[in-house]
C-alpha cells in the first residue's frame, strides 16, 4: 500500500471539483476556507471550482484539472470542492497511473467515492473520506471535524464512537445539535478484528460495480492476508435498494476475505415493503460481523476513514473504537 506524505503547516492544498461546483453556497465555502487558511495551509483552486452547476464543468474538463493537480509538484494534497451526483463522467479522463509516480492524499465525502474507491482498490494508494474541502464552514468547528484535521496531519489514528448525534440533516436544521444517543447496532455484544479498511458511499459505489473502476475482487485477493474490514454510508438508499446492492457486491466476489462489515447511519431511510436495514444486512451477511448505524458518512458526527490502511476495530456493548495503522 502507497501511504502519500501527510501535510503541515505550509502545505499546499489542491481543490478541485471532480463532482458538483460550489457556486450556489460560495458564502459557505469561503467560510470552511478560512478555516483552512487558519491552519495555515496555502491553497490553491482550479477553475471549475466556484461554478454554480451540479457539474463542476464538463467531464473532460473536470478531470484535466484533477490531473493538473495529480501533478503539480508544488501541490502537497488534493481537496474535492464539495459532493454531487456525476463524478462517475470524468473517470476515463482520469491519469490514475500518474497517481503512483507523484502519490499524494486524496480526501471527498459522498460522490467523492467515485474517485478514491479506483485509487485504493486497483492502484495500492490510501485514499481519504471523511470531508471536502467545503466541510469546514460551521462556527464553532465540531469535534469530528478537528478531528479530521488532525488526521490529515499524521495524527490522531484512533478515534471512538460519539455519544450523540445530530438526526435532523444539518440543512434541514435551523442549528446544529447532538440530539440523538449514539448506539452502534449489531447482533454480537462484542467484536475485536484488524483487517484492511475499504469502502465509502454506496449509493455510488453501486454504480462501479462490474466496471473498469472496480477493483475491489482484486483488492480482497490481494490483501487476503491481512482480511478485509468494509463501512458503507448510505446517503439515501432505500432498505430494499441497499438489501440488493449488498447481495450484487457479494454475487461479485467483493466479500471474500472479508472479517467485518461497518454501516453508517442512513441519512434518508425509506422502505417500499415494509423490509428494515437491519433484516436486510442480516441476510446479505450471514457469516461476517456487521455492525450497523456506525458514526460513518452523512450523518454528524462522522469518523474519517482511510482506505487502504489496517484497521483495528473493538466493538463492545454499542460502542466503538477504530484505530489505523499505515503499514
Amino acid at each position: 500500500m502507497i501511504y502519500p506524505a501527510f501535510i503541515e503547516k505550509g502545505s499546499t492544498i489542491g481543490i478541485c471539483a471532480p463532482s458538483a461546483g460550489v457556486g450556489r453556497k460560495l458564502d459557505e465555502f469561503d467560510r470552511s476556507l478560512q478555516r483552512l487558511r487558519k491552519e495555515e495551509y496555502i491553497l490553491k483552486e482550479t477553475a471549475s471550482v466556484r461554478l454554480n452547476d451540479v457539474r463542476g464543468g464538463d467531464a473532460e474538463t473536470r478531470g484535466k484539472e484533477l490531473n493538473s493537480l495529480i501533478n503539480d509538484e508544488e501541490t502537497d494534497m488534493i481537496m474535492c470542492a464539495a459532493g454531487g451526483d456525476f463524478l462517475f463522467e470524468i473517470l476515463p479522463y482520469v491519469r490514475f497511473r500518474d497517481m503512483q509516480k507523484h502519490p499524494k492524499w486524496i480526501m471527498g465525502a459522498s460522490d467523492p467515492t467515485g474517485l478514491l474507491f479506483p485509487l485504493t482498490s486497483k492502484y495500492d494508494i490510501a485514499t481519504i473520506y471523511g470531508c471536502n474541502a467545503g466541510s469546514y464552514d460551521l462556527v464553532p468547528l465540531p469535534k469530528y471535524l478537528r478531528n479530521n484535521l488532525r488526521i490529515i496531519k499524521g495524527g490522531l489514528m484512533e478515534q471512538k464512537s460519539f455519544s450523540k448525534y445530530m438526526k435532523t440533516p444539518s440543512f434541514l436544521a435551523e442549528k446544529i445539535e447532538m440530539d440523538t444517543p449514539v448506539r452502534w447496532k449489531s447482533d454480537i455484544k462484542e467484536l475485536n478484528v484488524t483487517g484492511r479498511c475499504i469502502g465509502g458511499c454506496i449509493d455510488v459505489l453501486k454504480d462501479l460495480i462490474g466496471t473498469p473502476y472496480d477493483g475491489a475482487k482484486s483488492f480482497v485477493q490481494r490483501y487476503a492476508d491481512d482480511g478485509v474490514i468494509w463501512y458503507f454510508d448510505n446517503f439515501s438508499q432505500s432498505a430494499e435498494v441497499m438489501y440488493r446492492t449488498l447481495l450484487q457486491m457479494k454475487y461479485a466476489g467483493w466479500f471474500k476475505n472479508t472479517k467485518a462489515v461497518l454501516i453508517g447511519r442512513v441519512l434518508f431511510e425509506s422502505s417500499e415493503t415494509g423490509m428494515s436495514y437491519a433484516d436486510g444486512f442480516r441476510s446479505v451477511f450471514t457469516d461476517i460481523p456487521v455492525i450497523w448505524e456506525a458514526d460513518i458518512g452523512h450523518t454528524m458526527p462522522s469518523m474519517t476513514m482511510i482506505n487502504g490502511a489496517l484497521l483495528e476495530l473493538h466493538y463492545k456493548n454499542e460502542k466503538a473504537s477504530l484505530k489505523f495503522i499505515l503499514e
